[in-house]
């Protein structure tokens, strides 16, 4: 199908990767992707997030680790074996953190496809961020011990095609005129 510009397509072709190559991200392309989260929306533009990126494999598998351990799942659990993590944090008492992140989200999955890097969200350090072995290791990377880590996201080149053509449930666009 064609797009009637850039931006629309990149919306409409980006899908989830979870299954990445071992070719290294560069630093340029990952601070183009860290700013693009910044341009977010956030309630009242509060801004109050922090990205930490982590680019060394060994860290993120540090971190994929606890995770396991804090969920009890083996000890393949490795967040699908990213080049880069990317972890979205805010403050604890912030009440908007989640929708905020989510945004924050968004551009940085928009902004990696639009450079042929993949993404996937990952979920789990959400439910884990309070767990004593994973804030050990959030703590070590410079997450603030007062945030809450409301998601996450893995980085890499994609090992195959991405399966944009797959259909999307358009029944769930309801009009009312």
């Amino acid at each position: 199908m064609k797009y009637p510009n850039l931006a629309i397509e990149n919306i409409m072709t980006r899908r989830s990767i979870r299954s990445f190559t071992e070719r290294r991200i560069s630093r340029a392309d990952l601070e183009v992707i860290a700013r693009a989260a910044c341009y977010a929306p956030s309630a009242n533009n509060s801004q109050v997030w922090q990205f930490t990126v982590l680019h060394d494999r060994e860290k993120i598998a540090e971190l994929a680790a606890a995770v396991a351990g804090a969920l009890g799942r083996g000890s393949d659990y490795n967040f699908y074996k990213p080049d880069a993590f990317i972890i979205c944090s805010v403050p604890r008492d912030y009440r908007l953190g989640r929708e905020d992140c989510a945004c924050a989200l968004q551009n940085i999955f928009l902004a990696a496809h639009s450079l042929g890097i993949g993404s996937v969200w990952i979920n789990q350090v959400s439910a884990t961020c309070d767990n004593e072995k994973v804030r050990a290791v959030l703590d070590k990377f410079g997450v603030p011990n007062d945030h809450v880590v409301w998601g996450c996201a893995a980085l890499g080149y994609p090992e195959g095609p991405s399966g944009w053509e797959t259909e999307k449930k358009l029944s769930a666009i309801h009009f009312v005129d």
